[in-house]
């Protein structure tokens, strides 16, 4: 007796698994993945895709990303279900289906976890989960109650936003709750600590000096935190993370002088990892027509940093990406003044990373020969969801994994202006007016297709919260 035909069947592709990449195609049942084989030997389906011979990759995860910031018409929970809406129906446009987002308020976040579920169970595109941002004394009375709540990673400001941009209520730390956190998290199946690593008391003193030049230019904020800021920080978040036996995790990683610090406490065998973003492998200071839509934090770097990055990569030492993407409304971003306004007073940080990740690295990454399609799935999915506390569920295309699976096509392209984004309006990102060839032709999530040829084809919701138990993996 014939069997009965599976909900989903993807053949005719080349299918990026963890142990090689294989011809043939993915076949799933009720949001899992049921078979990855040849063509001749997956079930029938009852609905069938053709990949036409392109590649059959996991969706991308992006581990670092800031729902709730588009601060300029919302406040931060009415923000986080817009921003939960507008920006993932971006990231499977582009090619995500999961996201970590970082939880930011000054009041404590165990009360409102309630909330936090349901903003992006109701409003979600993709399945997420949260890290925490540990900066009021009261966040670390309450890091036992978030672990019971699945959350496993934090976040700590060392020693940035000291003095800059007080606007966004972050308050930084120094050596001492460094080593706190550490101490606490180490205690902790699975816990990492998250660092935004640079030195603000330099830097502060640099931006003194370039306004009392009359400097006002993209370059100007780059050097004002010199690659140093970054490298001091790490070298002492490498210390204190072998002196406490914990695990530490550089979020954002710019310089190639962190590649080489990182490196070298790796061989010594101390628990310190990062990840970089697409803006860091492609963009440099030099790039005055960026305007305030190129000020982050880190900053942009040169030439060799952006060469070691990519050694980084391919190397081994640098093993995740992300993409920082934080959703502010232009006119806050702006200031009110324009992409060409003051640049000390514009707002830190990149808009629609998360459309634009995969796009970017497949453009850049894989059409350049900067990296392979199986090295870019390691960084981009299954490193991602292993260190996350995901895998197997997600980052892979194994049997028992959801099917979030992504069509990506090397040969397609498309110039990024406003409409080739699907987030917030109004669209703007450092890569517009780029040209990007390895675009997805599908994005399916647990076994649905939700974008076909750039229409999106579901309704918003309906998403899972992904807890991280002591194990690691999150239950279903």
């Amino acid at each position: 007796m014939a069997s009965s035909p599976v909900d989903l069947c993807v053949y005719n592709a080349r299918v990026v698994t963890p142990s090689g990449t294989v011809d043939g195609g993915v076949a799933a049942e009720d949001g899992e993945i049921v078979q990855v084989g040849t063509d001749r030997k997956l079930p029938d389906a009852d609905r069938e895709i053709d990949a036409e011979g392109n590649y059959l990759i996991p969706g991308f995860i992006d581990p670092h990303v800031h729902w709730g910031l588009s601060r300029y018409e919302f406040e931060y929970h009415e923000g986080l279900e817009h921003d939960f809406e507008t920006e993932t129906r971006g990231a499977v446009h582009g090619g995500v289906t999961t996201v970590v987002n970082f939880l930011l308020q000054p009041e404590p976040y165990t009360p409102d976890m309630d909330f936090f579920r349901r903003a992006g169970e109701e409003h979600s595109y993709i399945d997420f989960a949260y890290h925490a941002i540990i900066h009021k004394d009261h966040h670390f009375e309450e890091i036992d109650g978030l672990v019971d709540e699945g959350i496993r990673s934090f976040k700590i400001f060392f020693n940035w936003y000291k003095y800059a941009s007080p606007e966004l209520g972050i308050e930084h730390s120094d050596a001492g709750r460094v080593y706190d956190l550490l101490s606490q998290v180490a205690d902790v199946p699975g816990g990492v600590v998250m660092f935004h690593a640079e030195n603000e008391d330099l830097a502060d003193r640099r931006r003194q000096e370039f306004q009392a030049e009359g400097r006002n230019d993209l370059e100007a904020w780059c050097e004002s935190a010199p690659n140093i800021c970054e490298a001091m920080q790490i070298e002492q978040i490498g210390r204190m993370t072998e002196m406490t036996d914990s695990r530490a995790y550089i979020v954002h990683m710019s310089t190639g002088e962190g590649v080489d610090i990182c490196k070298q406490f790796q061989d010594r065998g101390v628990n310190l990892h990062s990840e970089t973003l697409p803006a860091f492998l492609t963009h440099t200071k030099d790039e005055a027509d960026l305007g305030v839509w190129g000020k982050i934090s880190p900053p942009l770097r040169g030439e060799w940093s952006k060469k070691r990055l990519w050694e980084g990569l391919r190397e081994g030492t640098v093993e995740y990406m992300g993409t920082d993407h934080c959703p502010h409304k232009k006119p806050f971003k702006e200031k009110e003044e324009g992409k060409f306004g003051d640049v000390w007073d514009a707002i830190p940080g990149d808009n629609n990373g998360i459309e634009y990740f995969l796009p970017v690295m497949m453009s850049e990454g894989v059409n350049k020969n900067r990296i392979s399609m199986e090295r870019l799935v390691e960084v981009c999915c299954e490193n991602n969801a292993r260190r996350w506390g995901l895998y197997p569920r997600k980052g892979a295309l194994v049997e028992g994994s959801d099917a979030d699976m992504v069509i990506v096509d090397l040969e397609k392209s498309a110039t990024v202006d406003e409409d080739f984004y699907h987030t917030m309006e109004p669209r703007y990102s450092s890569f517009h007016g780029w040209e990007l060839q390895g675009l997805p032709t599908h994005t399916i999530v647990g076994g649905e297709v939700v974008v076909e040829d750039g229409e999106l084809q579901v309704e918003k919701g309906g998403r899972n919260y992904l807890p991280r138990g002591p194990n690691g993996v999150p239950s279903r």
